[in-house]
């Protein structure tokens, strides 16, 4: 059996076990330089009720269960819950947190074309998708854009965000470090800005505040 990592692009993952993401990448190289073409996948979902979500492809290892599956044009759209088990809730915070940040799939190749020195993969035999820390192929990043999404829409429906949401929206949303997010919400307020009212855009405000902060509050240096 063959794996093939793809970055995790996490649409949302509640408290109750549920997860949903981009699974699959469709024609992206990978730095294995294999190509996932649309379609490849098609034969495979088509009568699956159901995918093994496993940890490191360890058949040992399962921590859920992968049972909706929708294709688009940028991939393949998976829809899973994780299982009640101490397994299975430490997997969905190390998904949460970004500590398992990729798939892997499990699949055999049935048909394949070599273009220069990439592989085209025209039809494959999905058997698992497992969680795993580093992924090979750059299509998509961690993160929980259905948090983002919604602190987003808050907004731009005049509502006040928390320093701890301006922190979040920040980190999953412009890919900030815990740093970087923190010392930016930390220069907003500083500047007087105080949270959004919705009389502007918030997200402009926001950043003219950032570029007009010192280079030392920037930096952190004095």
């Amino acid at each position: 059996m063959d794996e093939l990592d793809f970055a995790l692009d996490v649409k949302s993952i509640n408290d109750d076990g549920d997860i949903e993401g981009l699974a699959v990448g469709y024609g992206n190289l990978d730095h294995g330089g294999d190509i996932v073409m649309p379609g490849a996948i098609t034969a495979s979902i088509a009568s699956r009720k159901s995918i093994p979500m496993l940890l490191y492809h360890d058949q040992k290892r399962p921590v859920g269960v992968w049972n909706r599956f929708s294709e688009t044009a940028d991939g393949l759209l998976v829809k899973g819950r994780f299982s009640p088990t101490s397994a299975g809730r430490e997997a969905r915070e190390d998904a949460k947190c970004g500590a398992l940040s990729g798939l892997s799939m499990g699949y055999n190749t049935v048909r394949q074309k070599f273009e220069g020195k990439a592989r085209q993969l025209l039809e494959v035999a999905l058997h698992e998708i497992s969680l795993v820390t580093i992924a090979m192929n750059d299509k998509a990043r961690v993160m929980r854009v259905k948090e983002v999404e919604d602190l987003r829409g808050r907004l731009a429906a005049g509502d006040r965000l928390t320093e701890r949401e301006w922190e979040t929206l920040l980190k999953k949303g412009f890919d900030l470090t815990n740093s970087e997010a923190e010392r930016a919400v930390r220069i907003h307020l500083k500047k007087g800005q105080g949270d959004p009212d919705g009389t502007a855009d918030p997200m402009a405000a926001f950043w003219a505040a950032m570029r007009s902060a010192p280079i030392e509050d920037l930096t952190g240096e004095d």
